[in-house]
């Protein structure tokens, strides 16, 4: 029976610095590299070897994995770069502080923004700098698939394909898959797993650095879950 392993990113400095992240690619704090190592040691303590590994293209999620994977003694293993894992997109709302964010235009439409399921922060503009289309990472990619912003129901709409065409393919193959992402891309994932509504999901919160262990019947289906504690 296999197992799917959710790890979230560590701490990044813009998680330190109170900031809305989304797509911009910036690195882990020295919490975070703690963190990620603490991880890594986590599972190995554990017992868990892991196969096959799975990532978005932003550096703090590859970062997280790739020193969870030397703590488990495991770079070796084949590892998947995929944008459809990155964080959800937080439009216009990219960089700002979110406690002025929310003194600029209140509370309860920044709380909406954040934690709604359905509802998405103001878009980029397609010529905005920001953009992922003008990111080069980005390029072999249809200009259409690239969202100026999105809710976390949006997220999932991309997530679920990278699920069914490459990880469940690797979970039929593999003992133990590893998903180093990002809070809302996993917490798609996890709505999808748990069978979760928008509203449910909107309580579920995925820490940094602690990973989120499933245990699954042969058919995928969920027999449990349990984050490793230590």
């Amino acid at each position: 029976m296999p197992n799917l392993i959710l790890l979230r990113h560590g701490q990044s400095q813009w998680n330190l610095d109170n900031r809305f992240t989304g797509w911009h690619d910036i690195d882990l704090t020295e919490r975070g590299v703690a963190e990620a190592r603490n991880a890594g040691r986590l599972l190995r303590e554990h017992g868990f070897a892991v196969d096959v590994a799975f990532t978005s293209v932003l550096k703090r999620a590859i970062r997280t994995l790739w020193l969870a994977l030397e703590e488990l003694d495991r770079m070796w293993i084949p590892e998947h770069k995929d944008w459809r894992l990155n964080e959800r997109h937080y439009g216009a709302l990219t960089g700002l502080d979110k406690a002025e964010t929310a003194q600029r235009y209140g509370d309860e439409q920044v709380h909406i923004w954040r934690r709604s399921y359905d509802t998405p922060p103001p878009p980029l503009a397609d010529d905005d700098p920001r953009h992922p289309c003008r990111d080069p990472r980005y390029a072999g990619i249809d200009p259409s698939q690239l969202p100026g912003t999105e809710s976390l129901e949006l997220t999932l709409h991309r997530v679920l394909p990278c699920w069914e065409s490459t990880i469940v393919p690797s979970l039929k193959d593999h003992t133990n898959v590893l998903i180093a992402a990002h809070g809302n891309s996993l917490r798609a994932l996890v709505k999808h797993l748990d069978g979760l509504s928008g509203e449910a999901i909107m309580k579920v919160e995925i820490p940094t650095g602690q990973p989120l262990i499933y245990e699954l019947a042969d058919d995928l289906t969920v027999r449990g879950s349990r984050y490793l504690e230590g």
